[in-house]
């Protein structure tokens, strides 16, 4: 039986995918259908996708696929060929990264989920084929310079806060079953009103608005392909660009650059920054942005506590977060206050 599994370290393929020259292109995708026996579709994936060389993560469940890959660049007709030849896969739309330097992914992983987007949603009557309209670029940017228009982002706070659409409505929340209340709650006095919802690549947006059509909401939206394909189209076609920022991104980079302006700021100092990096203390990993000088005087860490922490012998970091879980550790806006005064002090 072929390997459905790796069984090289993660530390070693990744040192072997940073001192690879192969060019390589950044892929995702998604698409909602049901799949009877997500574990045999999931093991036919893997012998597949692993013949090509395809990196990235994916998930699978009853109720679709969600990927992100990073393919061999001359063999991207190939993969686009394998996935095509799935039925329901046959001319899904594929989102190519914007900003991308092929090193986004560095092992193949390939989990069965109970959902592709955990949703919190338990409602029988909820029904994901009844979804809002999709909007590509053209009219993302015609019904946004309407009054009578509300864009929302569906994704999370650490996400919008580098890079967002024009007059975009965050939904201040850690999760995605957090926002999708929230957001029902938030646009109760504005149910008449057109509703665009966005998110990175189009899955998450394209839920939420089934959710608020299923919530009672009328005239509901969501952008076709998410930011992704939306900043394509716009470069592709002259438009005007309504983003603004940096498109946070699930894999090695953390973002990809849309434009040059930085909307947001290094959580140590203050100063004007966008890049996204996790503690390099193992006991900590918090997610963060942290600027060069401070990532310098820093060594990479969030706080003197974590500081401190990698400069002590590396059995002793080792015996202190025996047995620990991290959880989910992002810098966040209900724990600002207690982070923000201990980041970078007293060094």
């Amino acid at each position: 039986m072929a390997l459905l599994h790796n069984r090289v370290s993660r530390k070693e393929l990744k040192q072997r995918i940073l001192e690879d020259p192969t060019p390589r292109t950044t892929i995702s995708f998604y698409c909602y259908f049901p799949i009877e026996d997500p574990e045999t579709f999931r093991n036919e994936l893997y012998q597949s996708f692993k013949q090509l060389d395809v990196y990235g993560r994916i998930y699978v469940a009853h109720e679709g696929i969600n990927a992100q890959m990073s393919v061999p660049t001359k063999n991207v007709e190939a993969f686009r060929s394998c996935l095509y030849a799935i039925g329901p896969l046959n001319g899904l739309r594929l989102n190519i990264a914007v900003d991308d330097d092929g090193k986004s992914f560095y092992v193949l992983d390939i989990k069965v989920r109970s959902k592709i987007v955990a949703d919190g949603i338990n409602d029988p009557s909820f029904d994901m084929q009844r979804k809002g309209k999709y909007v590509n670029a053209e009219a993302f940017n015609r019904l946004t310079a309407d009054e009578n228009t509300v864009v929302i982002d569906m994704r999370n706070h650490y996400e919008y806060e580098v890079g967002h659409f024009e007059k975009a409505i965050e939904i201040p929340s850690d999760t995605f079953r957090e926002q999708l209340p929230m957001a029902a709650d938030m646009m109760q006095d504005d149910k008449e009103k057109n509703i665009i919802m966005y998110c990175t690549g189009g899955i998450r947006c394209e839920k939420a608005s089934a959710y608020m059509l299923h919530k009672g909401f009328k005239n509901v939206y969501h952008l076709e392909g998410g930011i992704i394909h939306y900043v394509n189209e716009v470069k592709q076609m002259g438009l005007q660009n309504k983003f603004h920022g940096k498109n946070f991104v699930f894999d090695q980079r953390l973002g990809e650059r849309v434009t040059e302006e930085i909307i947001s700021v290094c959580h140590q100092c203050g100063q004007p920054a966008d890049t996204h990096v996790n503690c390099v203390n193992d006991a900590c990993h918090l997610l963060f942005i942290q600027c060069d000088e401070c990532n310098k005087k820093m060594k990479g860490t969030c706080s003197k506590e974590c500081y401190d922490f990698i400069h002590l012998p590396v059995e002793q970091q080792k015996m202190l977060r025996a047995g620990k879980d991290k959880g989910r550790n992002i810098f966040n806006k209900s724990r600002a206050v207690r982070l923000r005064p201990r980041l970078g002090k007293d060094l």
